[in-house]
């Protein structure tokens, strides 16, 4: 049995817990939005419809709070970002009708279908932008030199922690090999500074926050991993889809343009999303560039192939229990068949909101 020792300190009930469990990008459990709450995430003012997505300050989701700000003088549709801090509220708010769309981790898409929350999986948040981060003077060359040490994991639900499966199979490393330590994701880097931990494998920016304080570095992109590596995914209500199908197909346009425009424009994006994120814009600066393919915002059509593969080794993991269909699970029906970048006008961008 693989003993893995949890330093998440807030407590919840058992399923609330195995919602933040499931949270590879996420924060601290807090909650606070960006705009202002409706009964079903929608309202409709000076003549145009205001549809409210909910969203991590986290890179996995930047394409959220840029379609926001793409948005925000649109005569016809305003996607508004929900700023959330832990994905169990998330998923309160989406399961009692305030919230109709966000971005969450795929695991936990996929275990909302399970529980049978009509959700669908509308397109991709991202790819790659997580890293297995060790100490600045570490020598550990690859994961089996880091045997018997103390590495730190979002979850053992994480997509992190089904990354680190993959590859302890790859070099034929057991579980029981690594003292895995649950950790808030925030309180990683400064764990690995003390010498806490001596490994943790996380989504940005807190990888990148060891890097950038000068006590960290890289031992592997998730990309040299598994490539093309997906975290999060944009999750929409069945309600939604068949109420406002055209909304819908806006809000997804805007997103994949919004990726097509921070893939081209990294040091724009950054300036335009560090006050959404409440964090510093040289960090996301870093996150983006440093090196510029350390996460994606292309290719963001899900496919079957992708999602299944996370799938069946979320049943493996022991996160889902049930099989679910793609079919039931996916809706490729809104995703633009020529993808242009946004238009941003970067006039008022970076400053507060």
């Amino acid at each position: 049995m693989i003993n893995i020792v949890s330093t998440h300190r807030t407590r919840f009930g058992l399923s609330a817990l195995a919602m933040i469990a499931l949270g590879g990008c996420g924060s601290k459990p807090q909650a606070t939005t960006t705009s202002s709450t409706t009964t079903a995430g929608t309202t409709a003012s000076a003549g145009r419809n205001e549809i409210e997505v909910g969203f991590l300050p986290v890179t996995c989701h930047l394409t959220c709070p840029v379609t926001d700000f793409a948005t925000r003088t649109s005569k016809s549709n305003h996607f508004a970002s929900r700023r959330f801090t832990d994905f169990p509220t998330m998923v309160e708010t989406m399961k009692s009708g305030r919230l109709q769309a966000s971005f969450m981790i795929a695991p936990l898409a996929m275990k909302l279908r399970e529980q049978g929350v009509p959700v669908k999986i509308c397109y991709l948040g991202h790819r790659d932008g997580s890293e297995v981060m060790v100490a600045k003077n570490n020598p550990a060359k690859n994961l089996a030199d880091l045997k018997g040490k103390k590495f730190a994991i979002p979850s053992k639900y994480s997509n992190q922690y089904l990354v680190i499966r993959k590859l302890m199979v790859d070099q034929g490393l057991q579980p029981t090999d690594f003292q895995f330590i649950e950790m808030p994701p925030p309180d990683m880097p400064g764990a690995l500074a003390t010498g806490a931990i001596d490994a943790y494998f996380v989504g940005e920016p807190h990888a990148a926050k060891a890097e950038v304080d000068g006590t960290g570095r890289v031992l592997y992109y998730a990309k040299d991993i598994w490539p093309h590596f997906i975290s999060c995914v944009l999750v929409v209500h069945e309600d939604l889809i068949k109420q406002h199908p055209d909304e819908v197909r806006d809000l997804v346009r805007g997103i994949a343009q919004s990726g097509e425009w921070a893939d081209k424009h990294r040091v724009d994006a950054a300036k335009v999303v560090s006050p959404y994120f409440r964090q510093k814009e040289s960090l996301v600066r870093y996150v983006l560039t440093s090196p510029p393919d350390r996460v994606s915002y292309r290719m963001l059509t899900p496919t079957d192939a992708d999602l299944q593969q996370i799938h069946d080794m979320a049943i493996q993991a022991g996160i889902l229990r049930k099989p679910i269909s793609m079919k039931d699970l996916i809706d490729r029906e809104f995703i633009p068949k020529d993808i242009k970048p946004a238009d941003i006008d970067m006039k008022d961008a970076g400053k507060p909101l």
